[in-house]
């Protein structure tokens, strides 16, 4: 039985490992150096330009990196299956792709949740106390419907570096029109650490709660056609 349990654990990592090695094609630890070099930029940034830290400057300080996380592995993830010459595979065995996206969808979103939570230690350590996990499901919703919206964009574009443009040109717009949604359940920044002055702290908490319902109903939405998309064998082969 616990050789039985060792060897399940084995494949299992290696099943880990090889889907990582696809996911990132190699290159998880440029954009993990990259993630951490923007956080300790704007961390430094932070505590030079602001006399006071909150829980929200440290929720905006975090959050560009975890975008920045989760970008690569959903623009080009079904680029990477072609260049690796395993999408035909996929393709080959029925439903399997499916699987295979799910899996790999839960691995990125899981692995960019644990290094929000490191994010959140260090930020604790380093600038202002914070509750990491709550900090880090906090983050995941915004983080969460950007990389669901990547992933529906790459199934229909099928190329990573149209997919990457088009997702820069939907963040500008997102990142221009919440000026205007600043206090809006629609805005897919909102801070629901930061308290706007002046209001009601009731009437802020619905708000919340209502954004991440709508961030939350909007990933799914985007990640489940994303996979619809995946039916469509002739547009991929």
């Amino acid at each position: 039985m616990k050789l039985f349990q060792k060897n399940s654990m084995i494949n299992l990592w290696r099943t880990i490992r090889y889907n990582l090695k696809i996911i990132f094609a190699g290159k998880f630890l440029w954009f993990l150096l990259a993630s951490f070099a923007f956080y300790l930029f704007f961390a430094i940034t932070e505590v030079i330009n602001n006399q006071s830290v909150g829980e929200g400057d440290i929720y905006n300080l975090i959050l560009f990196p975890g975008v920045l996380l989760v970008f690569y592995p959903s623009v080009f993830g079904i680029q990477n299956d072609e260049d690796s010459r395993i999408l035909e595979i996929l393709f080959g065995i029925p439903n399997y792709r499916y699987k295979v996206w799910l899996v790999r969808l839960a691995m990125i979103f899981v692995q960019v949740f644990v290094i929000l939570i490191l994010y959140g230690y260090l930020s604790s350590v380093l600038i202002y106390p914070v509750k990491p996990v709550e900090m880090a499901v906090q983050l995941m919703f915004p983080i969460g419907f950007l990389g669901g919206a990547a992933f529906m964009f790459s199934t229909l574009i099928k190329n990573g570096n149209g997919t990457a443009v088009v997702m820069i040109l939907v963040g500008v717009a997102l990142l221009i029109m919440s000026e205007s949604l600043a206090r809006s359940q629609w805005n897919i920044f909102l801070n629901p650490m930061e308290l706007p002055d002046n209001f009601n702290a009731i009437i802020w908490k619905g708000i919340v709660t209502r954004n991440r319902l709508f961030l939350g109903v909007g990933m799914v939405i985007f990640l489940l056609y994303g996979l619809f998309n995946l039916q469509k064998r002739e547009r991929f082969i």
